[in-house]
């Protein structure tokens, strides 16, 4: 089934969004795993990519207002957009908060949950792809659940030893707060696939 056809630019601007977001995540995860100065680097340009994110959902909207006949309901265009919106926010609001706060060194959690947020990246743009070519995608929104949940999984786990272990509170403040971004990056991602399966039950 072909949700969105050709001659609509809706699916292609969806598409941009979402590699646009695929290449953020992997400049957030190059940065964890090099360091500080890697990091610092990359985020200038993933605010680069959040403001392209913007424009890319800012053409949808208009186009939406400018479109009597759309191949989707109005609000589903809407809210799709808007969610991968939100994933590209958090993801530079995260590289924002790593950078400010100088990790240093990067913990292996902090990375562990960047490398969760790239795979719902990867899982999201192969989920889109495979709507594109009118192949099964539900596989790859199950996938995004999946990692969200293992996100969740990390997060308790660090928190309890963060908690146990850290003795210097500002130090314990910093890393609360980056390992709750992220994970709440990976929400966003399975705020989009659960976005994408509804869009694709009331259109079956």
């Amino acid at each position: 089934m072909r949700l969105l056809p050709r001659h609509e630019k809706f699916f292609e601007l969806f598409l941009n969004q979402v590699r646009v977001i695929q290449e953020a995540s992997q400049l957030l995860l190059e940065g964890a795993r090099n360091g500080n100065s890697q990091l610092a680097r990359n985020a200038v340009r993933i605010k680069q990519l959040e403001r392209e994110g913007d424009e890319i959902a800012h053409d949808i909207f208009t186009r939406l207002n400018q479109t009597f006949i759309t191949p989707l309901d109005p609000e589903d265009i809407h809210a799709l957009s808007s969610r991968l919106d939100d994933v590209l926010d958090d993801i530079e609001d995260s590289a924002y908060r790593m950078c400010a706060y100088r990790l240093e060194p990067i913990p292996e959690t902090v990375v562990e949950l960047c490398e969760i947020v790239h795979h719902c990246a990867q899982a999201l743009v192969k989920a889109f792809e495979a709507l594109n070519r009118n192949a099964a995608f539900l596989e790859h929104c199950i996938e995004v659940n999946r990692l969200e949940d293992y996100a969740d999984e990390v997060l308790r786990r660090a928190i309890g030893e963060l908690f146990d272990q850290e003795k210097n509170p500002i130090a314990l403040i910093k890393l609360k707060e980056v390992y709750e971004f992220l994970e709440d990056t990976t929400d966003r991602c399975e705020d989009v696939a659960d976005v994408l399966q509804n869009v694709v039950v009331k259109n079956s």
